[in-house]
């Protein structure tokens, strides 16, 4: 069962909602950041990424950069940029980019369902990830952005969520890479109730997006259990905040590689160690998506390359041995570039899909890469199955958008 709650959200007054929120801290770095939050004293950006307040030069962990976020958390709330509602509320926070919608429920999630696996991961965590976002949680004694779960469809959730939709919005704009962003507040008691008790009857929810976050979020939680002497359970802590959509509205979009080099062999032996376990063809000079499950796209020296997994590469009966990215990783990337390990190997690089096949193309015509690897996306059944069987997706594997916006609502610890 999934344990959920309404929270007492932190939120900005909707005349100044588009100055406040921004991207997640992890899709942007540092100097993109700053860009982005240049003239804005209001944008988030100050709480989740508080270096663009230093020197450009500073690291990004100091414990400066740390306290400035709890600084300017502070000043928001001060200033009236960030207010607490008064009622422990769920809020339906809906997404729009071309043209199709998906709306999820921002909940309060329980994080013994996360130590007990009743929150599904289907990627390993590092641990200093883990620690930095622990250390944002630890001194702000809050979950300033949301986790991204993925949720089975449940039919009465669905007509309540359509329901609430049908009023007006708390806010409604679109952001400037042209994605719309609608959000409800659900205050209601008797709905409240309900959507605790239909989410208690889920048996699993799963991580779409945010495993560093769920995990750190989780850890804090329990290490302010520790150590409190009275903690009964009950406690704010106990939960971290999520938006959680159903599962049938969700899509995951390619997340392709490229390679800085081919181990030392000519395009032509290249090519030819791949018709060991691919059919090859030629296909021009632009690169062609891949035409479905097991199909790759390949550029290099100029032109595309269209390959077909021959059967004896996948096995339909293993969640991880069917995934394209297992058969690429093992046959193309490791066995004959001697890429072994894509978390650490500086070769390899990755570019999510939003970005589109010409980024690919112009990044090896430029000469800064040599080959690039175009790949069929996951699907949302791939990806429960192998969190369900207990197994992890190789590093790089999902890329979910549109990205959810932080700053519409913040959730307090205490």
């Amino acid at each position: 069962m999934a344990i959920i709650k309404p929270f007492r959200g932190i939120r900005p007054p909707k005349n100044i909602v588009e100055k406040v929120v921004c991207r997640p801290y992890d899709v942007l770095s540092s100097l993109e950041a700053r860009l982005e939050a240049e003239g804005n004293e209001k944008s988030l950006y100050r709480i989740i990424k508080p270096e663009i307040d230093f020197d450009k030069y500073i690291d990004e962990h100091h414990p400066d950069v740390y306290n400035r976020a709890v600084q300017n958390f502070n000043e928001f709330q001060k200033n009236g940029w960030l207010i607490q509602d008064e009622d422990e509320n769920y809020y339906v926070y809906a997404q729009t980019m071309n043209g199709n919608t998906q709306y999820g429920l921002v909940v309060c999630s329980h994080i013994e369902d996360y130590m007990a696996d009743n929150i599904k991961k289907h990627e390993l965590t590092r641990r200093d990830k883990e620690e930095d976002r622990m250390m944002h949680v630890r001194v702000n004694d809050a979950n300033i952005e949301p986790v991204f779960f993925a949720y089975p469809d449940n039919e009465e959730l669905g007509a309540i969520m359509m329901r609430i939709i049908s009023t007006p919005t708390e806010y409604d704009f679109v952001a400037s890479d042209g994605v719309g962003h609608h959000f409800w507040i659900i205050n209601d008691r008797e709905d409240v109730a309900r959507i605790t008790e239909l989410f208690a009857s889920i048996p699993s929810l799963y991580i779409a997006d945010g495993h560093h976050r769920s995990a750190a979020a989780a850890l804090v939680g329990a290490e302010k259990a520790r150590q409190n002497p009275n903690h009964t359970g009950k406690e704010e802590y106990n939960y971290f905040m999520a938006v959680c959509f159903p599962d049938s509205q969700l899509n995951i979009i390619d997340y392709n590689r490229l390679v800085k080099d081919l181990n030392g062999l000519g395009v032509s032996e290249f090519l030819n160690k791949l018709e060991e376990h691919f059919i090859v063809e030629e296909k021009g000079t632009d690169i062609v998506p891949p035409a479905g499950l097991h199909h790759f796209s390949i550029y290099v020296d100029g032109k595309c390359y269209t390959l077909t997994a021959k059967p004896d590469t996948y096995d339909d009966t293993d969640p991880i041995g069917v995934l394209d990215v297992t058969i690429s990783s093992k046959y193309i990337l490791d066995e004959i570039l001697g890429i072994k390990d894509l978390r650490i190997d500086k070769r390899v690089d990755f570019v999510g899909g939003i970005r589109g096949l010409d980024e690919l193309k112009q990044r090896v015509d430029s000469g800064e890469m040599k080959l690039a690897l175009a790949l069929y996306p996951v699907t949302m059944k791939q990806l429960m199955d192998i969190a369900d069987s207990g197994n992890i997706m190789p590093p790089k594997t999902t890329w979910f958008e549109p990205k959810l916006r932080s700053g519409l609502v913040i959730h307090k610890l205490s």
